[in-house]
């Protein structure tokens, strides 16, 4: 029976909490818009982290965004090592998570298909 709360998960949600923190604070760019970390994968050996994010109210295209972030990747590494007590900080992969847009266009068919319902 797995424990209830691993220690990939606990490490999970720390990076999860300070990346949030250290993307705001210091990578404050207002050209990138709200970023939002919505996932952190982990791999086995806690050596790598994908880190999964959505945009909104962004100027920039989402893909110049996060490869704005993959190229501070290293500058938030260092700055997770000396925030974090943990052997060995995790390299950082951040990606772009599409399933906020995919819901939301399938509540616009629910509603178009509701709407279509009640007009006929």
């Amino acid at each position: 029976m797995p424990k209830e709360f691993s220690r990939t998960q606990r490490v999970k949600e720390l990076i999860q909490r300070e990346l949030a923190y250290l993307i705001q604070r210091e990578l404050g760019d207002s050209h990138l818009g709200l970023i939002t970390i919505s996932a952190v994968e982990m791999s086995s050996d806690l050596k790598e982290a994908r880190v999964y994010i959505t945009v909104l109210e962004s100027r920039t295209p989402i893909e110049q965004t996060v490869q704005a972030l993959n190229d501070a990747a290293g500058l938030l590494r260092h700055h997770l090592s000396q925030r974090l007590t943990l052997r060995m900080t995790p390299r950082l992969q951040f990606v772009y998570d599409s399933s906020l847009e995919a819901g939301n266009r399938l509540l616009a068919l629910i509603d178009s298909i509701k709407s279509d319902n009640h007009n006929s």
